[in-house]
Formats: structure tokens, C-alpha cells, sequence
């Protein structure tokens, strides 16, 4: 059976040739040298004119949007009020199932309002780093609705609650096909 030679044990207990390489070739020998593709030479971005995107996209393309933040708000209060309705006259007893209902889509849209709400302050001054904040608020908000409801109202019907909130929360993808 053949052993590769860099695997033997050095001949009198000394490798001969370690004497002859320095701590830099060492350290170099170690790392492999190759070409990724995202670092080769990227192509420039050019942006599309009006005639291109018209064609692409279709001649309301430069249209601004219909939908905006406190329209989808107030779909997502619509939304909760109908299924508080929904749950009221198919649900027995109706009155807990209802408010669990009603706190349900709370719990979606007024940590929405407050987001369109401080979207429509900041009036132009918006950054990536405003959304971020806005978005923690918005996501702080959620979960300390849904802490305090837990906690203190005791006769929560949580699958009211939870489908409530699922169908105010899918307001989003309706704002999104809705443009």
C-alpha cells in the first residue's frame, strides 16, 4: 500500500523542510486564492426613461399610488368592525366573542395608526432609519397589546382574537394588489 509522502512522520523525528519555510509561506499556504463571481467587474445601472417604463409597466406607471398609509388603516378598521360583526351574530355568547373580536383587529390597526400617524409628521424628512424606528414602535405597540389583553381581560376568546387580527393583518397584501 502507497502513503503519500506529506503524511509520513519526518525521518529522524525532524521535518527537513520546516527550517526552510517562513511563518509567511505558512500562513499564505493556508489560504485559497480564488475568484468569486460578485467580485468580478459589474456592469453600470442604467435606469429606465419614461418611453421604456411606460412600455414595461404600462401607461399608469407614473400615477401616484391610491393606496396610502391611513387608507389602509382605515380598510384594516373596516375589516376588524366586519368580523366583530361576524363573530357577534355567529358566536355564543356573542358579547365576549365580539370584544375579543374587536381587540383582535385593535391590536392590528392601532399600532398601524400610530405608524401612518407619525409617517404623515415627519412630512418628507423620511429615512431608513425613521422606518426602522417606526417599525419597532409598531412592533412594540403589537406586543404590549397583546400583553395587557392577556393579563387583564380574563374572559378573552383568543380564537376571535387571533382570527381577527389575521384578517386585518392580510389588509396588506390587499393594499399592495389593490394599486
Amino acid at each position: 500500500m502507497a502513503v503519500k509522502t506529506s503524511n509520513q512522520a519526518p525521518k529522524n523525528g525532524r521535518d527537513e523542510h520546516r527550517d526552510k519555510r517562513t511563518v509567511s509561506e505558512a500562513s499564505t499556504a493556508q489560504q485559497v486564492t480564488h475568484e468569486e463571481p460578485w467580485d468580478a467587474e459589474q456592469d453600470t445601472i442604467v435606469p429606465l426613461t419614461r418611453a421604456e417604463a411606460e412600455k414595461l409597466f404600462g401607461p399608469s406607471v407614473n400615477r401616484p399610488s391610491r393606496v396610502t398609509p391611513l387608507r389602509v388603516v382605515a380598510a384594516q378598521m373596516v375589516l376588524s368592525l366586519g368580523a366583530t360583526l361576524v363573530w357577534w351574530l355567529f358566536y355564543k355568547p356573542p358579547g365576549a366573542a365580539a370584544l375579543s373580536a374587536f381587540l383582535g383587529g385593535a391590536i392590528c390597526w392601532v399600532p398601524a395608526a400610530l405608524f401612518a400617524a407619525r409617517l404623515r409628521t415627519l412630512s418628507g424628512a423620511e429615512t431608513a432609519m425613521s422606518w426602522m424606528i417606526g417599525e419597532a414602535l409598531k412592533m412594540g405597540t403589537t406586543i404590549a397589546m397583546f400583553v395587557a389583553i392577556a393579563f387583564w381581560y380574563h374572559d378573552v376568546r383568543w380564537v376571535p382574537l387571533l382570527v381577527t387580527y389575521l384578517i386585518a393583518l392580510k389588509t396588506y397584501w390587499i393594499a399592495l394588489a389593490w394599486r
